[in-house]
């Protein structure tokens, strides 16, 4: 399946939900390689009583689960130091996106990938696009649902494959009602709710448009093509404490990516430092700043007193393109003739894109 190298592929199925047939495919994918004489074992399988997907295992090893004990409750998780020492040359580890059992040695199960990963081990698995870091403010927009386990972007990128398994929105529903996805009661819950056809629709779309995307970034390695002044496209993300800065940190590094640019995270601080920030904003910011770097995104911080014109002084020294700013909050009437901070940094970036996002509610 690989040519002799250190870390291990990583083949991922995308879908869009529940049911399209990810594992089904993983796990026929899977036969054909023991067929090939590949020594592949299947270290989760998560069948969900889907009769046709789990007579797809016959002749397929499967290693044991791990039993951890949570709040009085016996759970069971991936074994990751089994498939370690059974040293297969393939693994199956289905829904790449689960977050592990409290007690356990790594938060997510992605994580557990990468560590397989690097023992030279190829791993195929599943996720569904809206658990896309990315992507989780319009799924919410879309469907009204929060996703809460998510995967930074550049965990996906790192796949050396991205099969997309697409099946129609209508079609999923027909399986649905046959009872083949879910059993009856639950079936129609789920139809009801977040299964409704354009949920569907646009969770498809979304798949699509990812895997297109992933496509074009994997036929054309290059870097997008440069702007007309010599610079590279790189993208400016404004941080405050208000809580809508996590929601601008995926769209800027969303475009980032869409471009193949940089990306930076900026918070500009009073005078005095962190020293002069109340503690619940601090609070606030830091776990900002600290969602940034977990997408890959630099951070940086300021101590100046005026915010405008350290953004725009930040801009231009590191060569910044584009600058994503959210929208002001409502001023009194009598300071209405006041420049708003945005119209600062518009009026003092003259030779930046300047995008002021602003925030969606359902």
């Amino acid at each position: 399946m690989r040519p002799e190298r250190h870390r291990g592929r990583l083949k991922m199925y995308l879908g869009y939900a529940a049911g399209v047939g990810k594992t089904y495919q993983m796990l026929e994918d899977a036969q054909e390689l023991r067929g090939q004489g590949i020594d592949v074992v299947v270290g989760y399988f998560e069948p969900h009583g889907r009769q046709e997907t789990i007579a797809k295992l016959e002749g397929l090893e499967l290693i044991p689960r791990k039993i951890l004990e949570y709040r009085g409750t016996r759970l069971e998780e991936m074994d990751t130091e089994a498939i370690l020492r059974r040293q297969p040359e393939a693994a199956v580890v289905d829904e790449f996106a689960h977050t592990n059992v409290p007690g356990s040695e790594r938060l997510k199960r992605w994580e557990d990938v990468r560590v397989v990963l690097d023992a030279g081990i190829d791993v195929l698995t599943t996720m569904n696009v809206q658990h896309l870091e990315s992507l989780n403010d319009q799924v919410w927009n879309v469907t009204g649902i929060r996703v809460r386990e998510t995967i930074p972007d550049w965990v996906v990128d790192e796949a050396d494959e991205v099969r997309l398994i697409d099946l129609t929105p209508r079609a999923l529903r027909h399986r649905l009602e046959r009872g083949v996805v879910y059993k009856p009661e639950k079936a129609q819950q789920a139809m009801e709710n977040f299964f409704t056809e354009s949920n569907l629709a646009a969770l498809r779309e979304f798949a699509l448009r990812y895997a297109a995307h992933e496509i074009e970034g994997k036929l054309d390695p290059e870097p997008a093509e440069e702007p007309r002044d010599g610079r590279y496209e790189r993208i400016l993300i404004c941080v405050t404490g208000n809580p809508f800065s996590a929601s601008l940190i995926r769209r800027g590094k969303r475009v980032a990516d869409y471009l193949r640019g940089d990306c930076v995270a900026l918070h500009v601080l009073p005078k005095g430092g962190w020293a002069a920030v109340p503690a619940g904003t601090r609070e606030v910011v830091e776990r900002h700043m600290s969602f940034a770097r977990n997408l890959r995104i630099e951070t940086h911080t300021l101590a100046e007193g005026n915010v405008p014109h350290a953004i725009a002084g930040f801009a231009r020294e590191n060569r910044i393109t584009q600058i994503f700013l959210g929208r002001s909050a409502p001023r009194p009437w009598f300071q209405s003739f006041q420049e708003k901070l945005v119209q600062q940094v518009v009026r003092l970036s003259s030779d930046t894109q300047v995008t002021i996002v602003a925030q969606r509610h359902r």
